[in-house]
């Protein structure tokens, strides 16, 4: 049996405009499914997730994504159940100042949750369109909150060598979109997303987004400067690639001598990574994600 919801002043009653990425917002299931939505609409004190981080529950319990470290989901999966039913919105609240007595947070926080059943599938097939093409979307639940949601984190890989390959197989297996290039059939090995790259030039049929990162994985140098170029002039949060700091100062010179302006080689990334001079693929490939995550959360 379903526990009643509570209607009273909380948080979450002020309206919140937030940024999130797309991972946050399964938005596939609640388009495909008869499914309820359920969103963080206020925190006080600690929480494991963020404002704006939402859970797609279907008739039968199904449900995509999470609110908690896993305290409160089944809970919520009967609220929005239930919502389903009747057709009427729930608004909730877990942790300090709840009437779940039973249900306690972990982090001693508390957490507001706004569960909309069936919400407006137009709106959400909006959103849905625009970041399948790698656009921002908007989109407004209910009277509490606006998402700005952001494209999920992109990462295009170039590079001949042992780092190349075992940076993207690092990144895809933590969940990001990862594109290889590379001119050695070696490299491309074992790899789904990996690409020939006949010639030191872009792609053509490559976009670059202020949701991707570049990052270049080459012992010869020759094959950069092009590349390079191209991606510092683009949008992409972050541009770097692997060397020494000699290596660093002649890319500056060479791109300085092919037209690029100091705000646009300032910002290649220098150091490449976090951990100095790391002398192994996988700790470079650690290094270097954990920067370009580091960017993006900054960004």
């Amino acid at each position: 049996m379903t526990r009643a919801s509570f209607d009273f002043p909380v948080a979450g009653d002020k309206r919140h405009s937030v940024t999130i990425c797309e991972s946050d917002v399964p938005l596939g299931p609640a388009l495909a499914r008869n499914a309820a939505l359920a969103v963080i609409t206020g925190i006080e004190g600690a929480s494991y997730r963020p404002i704006g981080a939402v859970m797609a529950i279907d008739a039968t319990g199904h449900s995509w994504g999470s609110l908690s470290s896993g305290c409160i989901e089944r809970d919520v999966i009967m609220h929005a159940q239930a919502a389903l039913a009747d057709s009427q919105p729930r608004r909730l609240r877990y942790g300090r100042g709840s009437p779940f007595i039973d249900l306690t947070l972990p982090c001693g926080g508390g957490l507001d949750v706004l569960i909309l059943p069936r919400p407006d599938r137009r709106a959400l097939g909006h959103a849905a369109t625009a970041l399948a093409e790698r656009r921002p979307a908007s989109l407004t639940l209910g009277d509490t909150i606006t998402l700005h949601i952001q494209p999920e984190l992109r990462l295009l890989v170039f590079g001949k060598g042992p780092e190349a390959p075992c940076f993207a197989a690092l990144a895809t297996a933590a969940g990001y979109p990862t594109e290889l290039h590379t001119p050695d059939n070696e490299t491309r090995q074992g790899l789904a997303q990996a690409h020939p790259m006949p010639a030191p030039r872009w792609p053509t049929d490559l976009r670059i987004d202020a949701r991707t990162a570049v990052t270049l994985f080459f012992h010869d140098h020759d094959w950069e400067p092009p590349l390079l170029a191209y991606a510092l002039k683009s949008p992409a949060l972050y541009v770097g690639a692997q060397g020494s700091l000699r290596a660093h100062r002649a890319r500056i010179a060479a791109l300085t001598a092919m037209g690029l302006s100091q705000a646009q080689t300032d910002r290649l990334a220098s150091p490449f990574g976090l951990i100095p001079s790391v002398r192994d693929p996988r700790s470079l490939a650690a290094s270097v994600l954990a920067q370009v995550l580091e960017r993006a959360r900054l960004s």
